[in-house]
């Protein structure tokens, strides 16, 4: 912990501890993402936040309602209840105060939902990186334990390893469990498996006990989950640019040919109406070029597989 989620524990972290049951799926992705903040803090850091955040923003936006008179320019038409008329001498009062408490919900919830939100997005970049290094990371667990290496000794090889992003992380998590925590390494290895994020790394671990405890040959259920998660890897880069190739051709239609008929349709449709303002546009070239640009990008990079 930092020193501020320290401050925001001490502040209120000691009274969280029953909510626990009621955050299941944010401890999942606190442990998913090696957060090593714990939940009760974590927590009350999220409350402290929001408060603050939501405070703040009410406290500037109040200001700048009451120094522009905004309330003041609300004109009312046709019939209206009487108790607005009534109101009206307090509108500027009233109306700063409704704005300064929808900020303070609209901030301090926006403010909330991203600290909920947040681990699982680290959980879930995690787990892209290891369904990406684990074959080649089997493969050099496979290699060291063709070489008579014990699993334990495997796993702390492989953790020390700098080149295999998070596949190397939870190999860490396995030693520390049987380093610090005095776990045999079957113990071990089930807890890396029920807190890591990815289900192909769950899978193996426990293949993996399940091989030492029937007494089977390790080396060749390594092996095996090296070709088997190979082969899965290059179906979805497979999968992958065929999708791809879709979203370029949606893109062409969508973002360069579509544009372009709106752009030629607005002109022929300004020259004929004598219009001289191109306002449509400016609302096509610097509004939704851009906009849709922008969303294929996202798209683009959030089905990208890690390599």
């Amino acid at each position: 912990m930092n020193s501020y989620e320290r401050f925001c524990f001490n502040l209120i972290g000691h009274g969280l501890k029953e909510k626990r049951g009621d955050y299941v799926s944010l401890r999942n992705d606190l442990m998913g993402a090696r957060m090593n903040t714990p939940f009760e803090a974590y927590l009350a850091t999220a409350y402290v936040s929001s408060v603050g955040v939501g405070l703040v923003a009410a406290v500037l936006i109040g200001f700048l309602t009451y120094l522009l008179r905004i309330p003041d320019m609300i004109v009312y038409r046709g019939a209206v209840p009487e108790v607005l008329y009534a109101l009206n001498d307090y509108k500027m009062l009233l109306g700063t105060i409704a704005i300064t408490v929808i900020s303070l919900l609209i901030f301090g919830g926006i403010t909330y939902l991203i600290f909920l939100l947040y681990p699982g997005i680290q959980a879930g970049e995690r787990r892209r990186n290891i369904d990406a290094t684990l074959p080649y990371a089997i493969n050099y667990v496979t290699a060291m334990s063709s070489a008579g290496i014990t699993p334990d000794e495997v796993f702390r090889l492989l953790g020390q390893s700098k080149i295999y992003g998070e596949s190397a992380v939870e190999a860490r998590y396995v030693t520390r469990e049987t380093d610090f925590f005095g776990k045999d390494p079957l113990e071990a290895l089930r807890t890396v498996s029920q807190a890591t994020p990815s289900e192909r790394m769950r899978e193996f671990l426990q293949g993996a006990v399940a091989s030492i405890s029937s007494g089977s040959n390790l080396t060749e259920y390594f092996r095996a989950k090296a070709h088997q998660y190979t082969l899965e890897n290059n179906q979805q880069q497979k999968s992958f640019l065929e999708t791809l190739g879709l979203i370029a051709e949606s893109y062409v239609t969508a973002m360069v040919a579509g544009m372009l008929f709106l752009i030629i349709l607005q002109s022929i449709m300004t020259l004929i109406s004598g219009d001289s303002d191109p306002f449509f546009l400016y609302i096509i070239i610097y509004l939704l070029v851009p906009f849709g640009s922008t969303m294929f990008i996202i798209l683009i990079s959030s089905m990208t597989p890690e390599v």
